[in-house]
């Protein structure tokens, strides 16, 4: 393999260059979603051969974990020169043992950039030519079999990393274009070469939190879209309901200290601007009435009048959630560190994955209270006597003939509530394990991916609660008093599913919902760029 190019930044803006720049959760979701490649600078393989020499140098005759000596509880036991190779082969050979389902194509290609990525700092002694195939197969998009169980997240996530590492050197199976295949196949038509480990690859590929990372990040990007189009839906029930303005206004919201909150508030009034439905509290009710009961109500259930308050602490812990899978990101998850610049080698447990397993938890919970949240903003548009403007379930058939959203409301019921059966925190589930050697674990993979789970469930939930509140538009025939972004919002459901009064296969109406919800950038509608926390330091 030829060393990469130098890095030429005017000619290299669809290029993620790994080793050298912080990476952000925006950079990987323009690799994995967009267009954008991954790359190896000429100072990062410098810096990776460097390393490489030092170690080979240092270790001649010293004893180094996972270089000479066996792993794990096995560590006292030093492997004769002769034998360095196959050590590494064991390792590999023998953690490839997960099982379960496939995780998905972007897990999997976010796994492997989070490992690219602890490569690249130049801390693990790797030979660069594992890193340089480490990016040809993420840019051709050719992914190793990754199991979702087996990880523990200490020691970091060996079994998933064992798969990958397993492909690295040509064996086990990968996706080709969705294709299930023998990665020694796919090698020869590439006319790639499979490497064998020189010196402590093996490790160095297996031991980190790259699984956790690399889902968490996946989970980051894809809860930050579901709270986007969640803004969006809450604020055309908020058109729907004719609300009065204060409960979003800069006053209410800007007396109260959390960022959040306010950040909610600002976003809920940029979404309305525009719409002719809000009513101004002063027309209604800040003037003398003579009736002991009032028409109007004087203010609104809680998932419509507490949208701040509830939308607020979700928006903080996304933002810290992200802040803190950006960090993993951006470190050096191996052990031990093999630092050339001050030749040594640090022992350690950079490879633990609390930091990640908590914030997957954190996640998880903020995300449940906002499909909780959803299911009551969709309970209120199907009960009329809560709403008091809609026909039950936003029929728009014969009552008592036709049924309108009633069925679809059972599954966002169930869906809501298996969510709450998922919050059980996975941080404190700690099993010993590896001889009692692991005897405090973080379970992070196993965090990410139940986070993943919960987020994939809130979609569900939305796609029912979206197209309640589209079927509400018309039952009212309010589409020309909408906000332009929640008209457009409308408009693209409507694009996807026309208007029903008379029942029909369920599914067919939901799911093309769900599939625009997962499948289109919130973005479009909203125009807004995407703030992170670590670029407004």
């Amino acid at each position: 393999m030829s060393k990469p190019n130098k890095k030429i930044t005017s000619k290299s803006r669809q290029t993620c260059w790994i080793g050298a720049d912080r990476l952000t959760i925006e950079d990987l979701e323009k690799v994995i979603y967009g267009k954008s490649k991954v790359g190896i600078s000429s100072a990062t393989w410098k810096e990776l051969n460097a390393g490489h020499e030092f170690l080979k140098k240092f270790s001649q005759d010293k004893v180094i974990y996972g270089v000479n000596t066996g792993f794990g509880p096995m560590a006292p036991y030093k492997i004769p020169d002769d034998k360095h190779l196959e050590l590494q082969l064991n390792l590999i050979r023998s953690h490839c043992s997960g099982s379960g389902k496939l995780v998905s194509k972007e897990q999997t290609i976010a796994l492997m950039i989070a490992r690219l990525s602890s490569l690249a700092k130049g801390y693990s002694g790797i030979h660069p030519e594992w890193a340089e195939l480490l990016t040809q197969m993420i840019n051709e998009e050719i992914t190793p079999h990754i199991y979702e169980h087996g990880g523990l997240g200490a020691s970091g996530d060996l079994v998933q990393l064992a798969h990958l590492a397993l492909c690295i050197i040509g064996e086990g199976k990968v996706k080709d274009n969705g294709e299930d295949r023998p990665a020694k196949e796919v090698f020869t038509e590439k006319n790639w070469t499979p490497l064998r480990p020189r010196i402590r690859e093996a490790l160095a590929t297996l031991n980190g939190t790259s699984a956790m990372t690399g889902y968490g990040a996946i989970n980051v990007i894809k809860a930050r879209r579901l709270v986007e189009w969640s803004e969006l839906s809450s604020a055309l029930l908020i058109e729907i309901v004719g609300s009065y303005d204060d409960y979003y206004s800069e006053g209410l919201n800007g007396v109260k200290a959390h960022a959040g909150q306010q950040k909610a508030a600002r976003r809920l009034r940029e979404l309305l601007t525009g719409s002719k439905r809000l009513r101004d509290r002063s027309d209604h009710l800040y003037c003398s009435h003579e009736n002991k009961k009032l028409d109007d109500k004087v203010q609104e259930y809680y998932s419509i009048r507490c949208l701040p308050q509830i939308m607020g602490p979700i928006l903080d812990t996304l933002i810290d959630s992200q802040q803190t899978v950006e960090d993993e990101l951006n470190s050096v998850s191996d052990n031990p560190i093999i630092d050339y610049q001050n030749e040594n080698v640090f022992h350690g447990g950079n490879f633990h994955g609390d930091y990640v397993s908590l914030s997957m938890d954190k996640l998880k919970i903020a995300i449940t209270k906002l499909s909780l949240l959803i299911e009551r903003q969709l309970n209120y548009l199907l009960n009329d006597k809560l709403n008091q403007q809609l026909p039950p379930f936003v029929n728009m058939g014969t009552l008592g003939l036709n049924l309108g959203m009633q069925g679809a409301q059972f599954v966002a019921t169930s869906t809501t509530s298996e969510n709450q059966s998922l919050c059980s925190p996975v941080y404190i589930h700690t099993i010993p394990s590896n001889n009692d050697n692991q005897d405090i674990v973080s379970m992070g993979a196993n965090a990410a991916l139940m986070a993943n789970r919960v987020i994939e469930n809130t979609y569900e939930v939305l796609a029912v609660k979206l197209l309640t509140a589209i079927q509400a538009v018309d039952v009212l025939g309010i589409q020309e008093s909408l906000a332009p972004k929640t008209r457009k919002l409308y408009d693209l459901v409507r694009s996807r599913v026309p208007a029903f009064s008379q029942d029909g296969i369920m599914y067919e109406a939901t799911h093309p919902v769900l599939d625009l919800l997962n499948n289109t950038d919130p973005q479009t509608i909203t125009g807004e760029e995407k703030a992170s926390k670590s670029n407004n330091k």
